[in-house]
């Protein structure tokens, strides 16, 4: 919502001619990991739109965090103007509308802004129609795959990173809320079996060479795959590059068994995947595609802000059926699956854990507000699907939670109020037992789950 509502104000001051600095902010992101990326996908959008002349990253964290986020995210433009320069490449501004406006110096030029007609809406969501292929594509929600080919094949218990814990002693695996749909081995070969629903993807020719296909699928550049001789009857993962031309290449050839991979490595990557998705929306063609973005060389912190922008921006606008991350070997395989994750539940397209909607507090909070929400995501955050509102006053409070199940929100020295969506449900509640009664709220409503001990 945060990012229509912002290309819609500014189609309109285009069109008044309200040539003004634009600031750019996600107010209630939360904290850590989660904050993080919500900043990212709801800010980097806008960027990577061309809008925006100031931004604020606002964390339920101490204040001297939020300004290396900021930075990290602003030095990135910095660094691609300069690369564009260095390559004569022009660098200019987009106008994310889809029709044709003019500003008033435009006018007074004679030239008004054009702007191509989409086949999407960029100021309302809606998901790209495409083809089921197995479990990927359709009506279900994003899968997200990992590059495990670089991990120790000789052990099982790396796939807990990957949310498959092992158990040695009953030879099974438990599988987590966050764990992944497909591991690219290239052209490695575990010597254990893998869990029976994570499907092992591996480059072609190692792929035709295998006894026991059975979970097993190839992934094939495109030029190969229009002239494979063997090829998976289920699934097929074909890598195109989105620079391919699609107005000069065919592709018919790609059956119903096909899922695309879909790559870049062009400065304004999510541009360009963009420009992938709008052509394939012109041609009719409801192939899925999964999106792969590289950050080799990149550091942890860096790698989840530039994906949850990158890919992000995409899922905003209804594109994809698959993230596909692929970091430096030195930031962990925990870290890029929570991120896949992050990014999926931050566009609200796939839910796999509690979500939190809390402010980062001000002069008129009531409560140490980092301290209850972790207290409180202590308590809650098995609640797959669930949002709950931790709002630090009454002011601001109510409206910017509007979306959440459950609200708690500070009306006073130790006084908590309880919400249900937008309804009050107790006032003034001693902050002692606040949490227990939003608890019981929880379960009043046949919310509440026990956590689980495996």
């Amino acid at each position: 919502v945060m990012v229509q509502a912002y290309r819609l104000l500014v189609e309109t001051m285009v069109k008044e001619g309200m040539n003004y600095p634009l600031h750019l902010g996600v107010t209630e992101a939360g904290d850590g990991e989660d904050g993080r990326i919500k900043s990212a996908v709801g800010i980097g959008t806008l960027l990577e739109d061309g809008l925006g002349d100031t931004i604020r990253v606002s964390l339920t964290e101490d204040p001297e965090f939020e300004a290396p986020v900021a930075k990290a995210m602003a030095l990135r433009y910095e660094q691609r103007t300069l690369a564009l320069a260095a390559e004569n490449i022009a660098v200019a501004a987009p106008v994310s509308t889809a029709s044709v406006v003019s500003t008033t110096s435009d006018l007074s030029a004679g030239e008004p802004i054009k702007v191509l007609d989409l086949p999407y809406n960029p100021y309302d969501y809606a998901r790209r129609q495409t083809l089921a292929v197995g479990h990927i594509g359709g009506h279900y929600h994003p899968v997200v795959m990992l590059d495990v080919s670089l991990e120790n094949l000789k052990d099982p218990y790396f796939l807990s990173a990957v949310g498959y814990k092992y158990s040695a002693g009953l030879d099974k695996y438990n599988m987590a809320d966050q764990a992944c749909d497909l591991v690219y081995l290239g052209d490695n070969l575990p010597s254990f079996s893998f869990p029976g629903n994570l499907k092992q993807i591996y480059n072609a020719a190692t792929w035709a060479g295998l006894a026991d296909k059975a979970n097993c699928h190839p992934l094939f550049p495109f030029s190969e795959y229009v002239v494979a001789g063997i090829k998976d009857e289920y699934l097929n993962l074909v890598a195109i590059d989105a620079s391919l031309d699609l107005s000069t290449t065919d592709l018919s050839v790609l059956d119903s068994s096909v899922v695309v991979v879909l790559e870049t490595n062009a400065l304004h990557g999510m541009a360009a995947q963009r420009s992938f998705f709008v052509e394939l929306l012109k041609q009719g063609l409801q192939i899925p595609v999964i999106i792969k973005r590289s950050y080799e060389g990149v550091n942890a912190d860096d790698m989840m802000l530039y994906s949850a922008t990158d890919i992000g921006a995409l899922f905003t606008d209804g594109f994809g059926d698959g993230i596909f991350i692929k970091a430096d070997p030195s930031v962990g395989l925990s870290l890029v699956n929570s991120t896949s994750f992050g990014i999926l539940q931050a566009t609200r397209t796939r839910i796999s854990k509690t979500e939190y909607i809390s402010c980062p507090s001000c002069g008129r909070t009531l409560f140490d507000l980092q301290e209850t929400t972790q207290l409180i995501r202590s308590r809650t955050d098995h609640l797959k699907g669930i949002k709950i509102g931790i709002m630090g006053c009454i002011v601001n409070g109510p409206g910017e939670m509007a979306d959440a199940d459950y609200g708690y929100v500070g009306t006073g020295p130790d006084k908590i109020t309880l919400y249900r969506g937008r309804e009050v449900v107790k006032k003034n509640v001693n902050s002692a037992r606040a949490l227990d009664d939003l608890i019981d709220l929880i379960k009043e409503d046949g919310n509440w789950i026990e956590v689980s001990l495996v």
